[in-house]
């Protein structure tokens, strides 16, 4: 696709950008942008983010994708490339705001995923092409990521991070924040936390921010006007997503579990490992909200 520069008078320019404080005169984009655009979350977060934080983020992006949500995010490493693949792996929208021109693809390893994303969604910068990924110009992204949508969630960050700059911009702009907890002990997550503990929305679920934004509604429904169906078709093909994101130690825990309460002694023995490796699986599962712990040191699986 060719790009294109887009003004404040375009129709094409985003609603939700032309109307907060001091928006960008011009927008460059490769791809589309779309009225449903308005519907729109983005997820931030940390460039060294850890395995659970993407994962998240990419769990995150399916799900708001799913729903008919367009997911924003800054095309950065760790949470914000998650964020985007999640949205493709759901064949939803998203769009990526970069602190370069497109003739800068920053960083250079997603050259493959701007292209992706430029198929169902839209690359955009206010920078011209030749302008370079310098410093100076993330935080002045940021505020464009905020103001594309109607809310942001921080999925981890640490407390120097430039996330936390997106959600004070969100804040300022009258936008929802949301963010994701994490251990005291993790640095990562320390900005997130600190966030919760200054009045951001906890999100422990896809449902806590599709309900603080309202945006229940966007679900498409039947033909007799209900969503069970369709609903029942997002709960499975979010659970398959989950399933074949697990490792091969984790499946096989998982396949040790059934819907009856299951002693811990049991699972490793069918599973065929020992008590670290066992009880790290099991972790995790419960982290991915695949199986729950019953009293007794017994497990059984979640729906």
């Amino acid at each position: 696709m060719a790009i294109r520069k887009i003004t404040l008078d375009d129709p094409e320019y985003p609603k939700n950008l032309r109307n907060i404080h001091r928006p960008p005169k011009q927008l460059y984009v490769n791809g589309t942008l779309l009225e449903t655009d308005e519907v729109a979350v983005a997820l931030v977060g940390s460039r060294r983010a850890s395995l659970y934080g993407m994962e998240t983020s990419e769990k995150l992006g399916y799900e708001l994708a799913l729903r008919g949500v367009t997911v924003v995010s800054g095309m950065a490493r760790g949470i914000d490339t998650s964020a985007h693949r999640g949205a493709l792996k759901a064949k939803g929208r998203t769009i990526a705001v970069m602190g370069s021109g497109h003739g800068h693809i920053y960083p250079s390893e997603n050259i493959k995923l701007y292209d992706e994303i430029i198929k169902c969604g839209a690359v955009v910068t206010e920078f011209e092409n030749d302008m370079e990924p310098i410093a100076y110009n993330f935080p002045q992204r940021n505020r464009i990521i905020s103001g594309l949508s109607l809310g942001v969630v921080v999925v981890e960050a640490a407390k120097d991070s430039g996330a936390l700059i997106t959600a004070t911009m969100a804040a300022e702009q009258g936008r929802e924040v949301f963010a994701l907890p994490g251990r005291i002990s993790s640095t990562t997550s320390s900005g997130t936390n600190s966030l919760i503990k200054d009045g951001a929305k906890l999100v422990q679920s896809i449902d806590d921010i599709l309900e603080e934004l309202h945006l229940h509604q966007v679900k498409s429904t039947d033909a007799d006007g209900s969503n069970s169906s369709h609903s029942g078709k997002i709960a499975r093909m979010t659970k398959a997503y989950i399933y074949n994101s697990l490792t091969d130690i984790e499946r096989k825990v998982y396949e040790a579990i059934s819907d009856e309460p299951t002693y811990i002694d049991n699972i490793l023995d069918k599973a065929g490992l020992d008590a670290s490796k066992g009880s790290k699986a099991l972790l995790s599962l419960q982290l991915k909200k695949l199986v729950m712990e019953v009293p007794g040191k017994q497990y059984l699986r979640k729906e």
